[in-house]
């Protein structure tokens, strides 16, 4: 039998946890079908994703925290579907966590070493937080640098999970001149499946959405080109903004608190990212769907992309047409025909602009 995780539990299926717990059948399929809708698959698929949540071992997860602000565990904690308390007790077993687990000390190393051991070549390894390679001093954990604990944590794991733009870029420690030396968690680790979900810090119901789909189908999401899971960073925030129909009428706000700020018009010029950005940020939205940066009235500044903090101003906006469709007939067509290509090539742009430490301006606009 495998020893009790941190929280006083043992592994068994999600199936036995839930019905231990008094959870009904009704409540369980309605959760199915909420999940089923998060990863944009098929309503047919509910009794699919049911059968293997259910039967599913309750999966083991060390999360390891290094140079980091532990907004990513705050952020966790604010999931609603599933909550937190509904993801550590009904469908995964969190063995290990800096700021979760009641253990300390020597209790708390033996018990990540227990977990790698009763469960190797299973577990889920998540990281959040950069490594600092400049000295191991700079983070210790248990006398144990952070480059050590990874390799050593990522020997037995099935995956692991860098969750936040620090563990999956380098984040704000890695910003110029990284005095610590920081680097991401794929700059360490080469052997090892990894998924990214970039953030600063990542949407909530996107952490819990890839532990999810992991435990139902046993694999990692589809992932991009930057390791991300295709299901939540396809797109770009802009392709789903509500204020996206006054970009395209060319409508934008000037200031922050001007007339067309309050009406809703598009933060473009106030330096929004968002169409460089990719996110779920516009679709599922924090706080139980509540709202997001933009909605709040506050332009994107691109956290979820690589080196945005030295890519630019956040106030400066980016180096594309503004006024894609002032034209009309074949022009605006045209118009909207350049628009997209310059936003595929402004990408290149911004990593041009931080390699030589350059901004962009409003006057870029007219070029």
């Amino acid at each position: 039998m495998s020893a009790k995780n941190l929280f006083g539990r043992e592994p068994g299926s999600v199936g036995e946890g839930l019905a231990q717990r008094g959870v009904s059948r009704r409540d369980f399929m309605k959760y199915c079908s909420a999940v089923t809708a998060m990863l944009n698959l098929p309503v047919s698929m509910a009794s699919i994703v049911a059968e293997s949540i259910a039967k599913a071992r309750r999966q083991s997860v060390i999360w390891l925290s290094f140079q980091e602000c532990t907004g990513c565990t705050e952020a966790i904690t604010r999931s609603h579907s599933p909550t937190l308390e509904n993801l550590i007790f009904d469908l995964i077993s969190l063995d290990y966590h800096h700021t979760l687990q009641a253990a300390s000390g020597d209790a708390a190393e033996h018990a990540r070493e227990q977990a790698m051991k009763d469960n190797d070549g299973k577990y889920l390894l998540i990281v959040d937080g950069s490594i600092p390679m400049g000295n191991p001093g700079y983070s210790t954990i248990a006398g144990i640098s952070n480059y050590d604990m990874l390799v050593d944590s990522a020997k037995g794991c099935a995956a692991i999970v860098a969750v936040g733009t620090c563990a999956t870029y380098g984040g704000i420690p890695k910003a110029d001149p990284n005095p610590t030396g920081a680097v991401s968690v794929a700059e360490i680790i080469k052997n090892k499946p990894i998924i990214n979900v970039p953030g600063c810090p990542p949407i909530p119901v996107v952490m819990t959405g890839v532990l999810v789909h992991f435990l139902t189908f046993g694999k990692i999401p589809e992932l991009d080109a930057l390791g991300r899971p295709k299901i939540f960073y396809g797109e770009t925030i802009h392709d789903r903004c509500y204020r996206r129909p006054f970009y395209d009428q060319g409508k934008f706000a000037k200031t922050f608190d001007d007339e067309a700020a309050r009406k809703g018009w598009c933060l473009f010029e106030l330096g929004c990212k968002g169409p460089v950005t990719y996110n779920a940020c516009a679709t599922t939205k924090w706080n139980d769907g509540t709202s997001f940066p933009i909605q709040s009235g506050h332009g994107c500044i691109g956290c979820s992309e690589p080196n945005f903090w030295d890519a630019g101003g956040f106030y400066k906006a980016l180096s594309m047409p503004a006024n894609p469709l002032e034209m009309t007939g074949k022009a605006a067509l045209a118009g909207a025909v350049i628009s997209t290509a310059a936003l595929y090539a402004n990408r290149g742009k911004k990593a041009a602009a931080k390699a030589a430490h350059e901004t962009t301006t409003l006057a870029d606009l007219k070029k």
